[in-house]
């Protein structure tokens, strides 16, 4: 059996109540995986731009802290 099949069997033992908090932690849950994947998104496409201000021979001594 899959987590997802227990996750499934759990949620179809809580009360109607339950319910929206756990609806509420999902979407949470998804709202941080996308933030984690913006931000990485975002530091792959600046890593271009400051190659030239993080690699260069003046600040080198810096690459080893």
């Amino acid at each position: 059996m899959t987590v997802k099949d227990l996750i499934k069997q759990e949620v179809e033992k809580l009360p109607e109540s339950a319910l929206a908090e756990v609806l509420d932690f999902i979407q949470f849950l998804e709202l941080k995986r996308e933030k984690g994947l913006l931000a990485k998104g975002m530091q792959q496409l600046s890593r271009k731009s400051f190659d030239a201000v993080w690699n260069n021979e003046e600040d080198a001594a810096y690459d080893n802290l």
